[in-house]
């Protein structure tokens, strides 16, 4: 199935994100491209799906990263039935603590 959202633009957004080498980088990239507030968000909801991956309840997620119940299903809602993204990121993520 060929997603509505994916285009030339979203292409082009994928690519620059890939062509970033350096944390400082992707912080001058994303400083640049979105608020501080949506940096902030997509923060928050990484952070949301880890301390889901590993058992927290909605209460204790929600004392720890001040999301919200709907944020918090949301999340969990795209870890059980999305595209696997926050899978592939965690997996990582767990490896390069290793």
């Amino acid at each position: 199935m060929v997603e509505k959202w994916k285009d030339k633009l979203t292409d082009q957004l994928c690519q620059a994100l890939l062509s970033l080498e350096t944390p400082e980088e992707i912080y001058s990239f994303l400083e640049d491209v979105a608020t501080i507030g949506e940096i902030r968000a997509l923060a928050q909801r990484l952070e949301v799906s880890r301390l889901l991956s590993e058992g927290y309840t909605y209460p204790q997620i929600a004392q720890q990263t001040g999301a919200s119940t709907a944020t918090i299903s949301r999340v969990k809602k795209f870890l059980e039935y999305g595209a696997d993204g926050y899978k592939i990121v965690l997996e990582r993520l767990r490896n390069e603590e290793s």
